[in-house]
């Protein structure tokens, strides 16, 4: 299991080769790259993003070590960055390995799910019109619900 939590760009190439090295007797290798989109209303300039080093870290690694017991996993990967990302900069990635395809596609999931309605992240999306602070959708508690 690792969790990193950086300002640093990351290259999702490499961080899935190296964690599929890592991965022997494992059926099934699924992972999910985020990144920062533009808003529909208004052209996003950036998005900002805070957090408390050391407090995040800790509730990553409850999360990925709560989806390794739940689904059976070989191991997990959760990666964030925080500071100021533009526009198509990749924000985040999730990997896992298990024996079977459903129990990594799950635990992906799963992992997405809280890392959006409970990993402690501040963000703030930046427009030409000012900024405001990212809040809560129904719909991301809808999906991590069903866990």
């Amino acid at each position: 299991m690792r969790v990193s939590v950086a300002e640093a760009p990351f290259d999702v190439g490499r961080e899935v080769a190296e964690f599929s090295a890592g991965c022997s007797g494992m059926g099934a290798i699924v992972s999910f790259t985020g990144i920062v989109r533009d808003l529909p209303e208004a052209p996003l300039e950036a998005m900002e993003i805070e957090h408390y080093p050391g407090m995040t870290e800790s509730a990553l690694e409850d999360m990925a070590r709560r989806a390794i017991e739940r689904f059976s996993l070989g191991d997990a990967l959760i990666i964030h960055r925080h500071g100021r990302l533009a526009p198509g900069e990749t924000i985040m990635m999730v990997a896992t390995a298990a024996p079977h395809r459903k129990d990594a596609f799950d635990a992906a999931e799963f992992l997405m799910d809280f890392l959006k309605s409970r990993a402690p992240f501040w963000k703030r999306e930046i427009t030409a019109g000012g900024a405001d602070w990212v809040a809560a959708k129904d719909e991301d508690e809808d999906a991590l619900a069903r866990w």
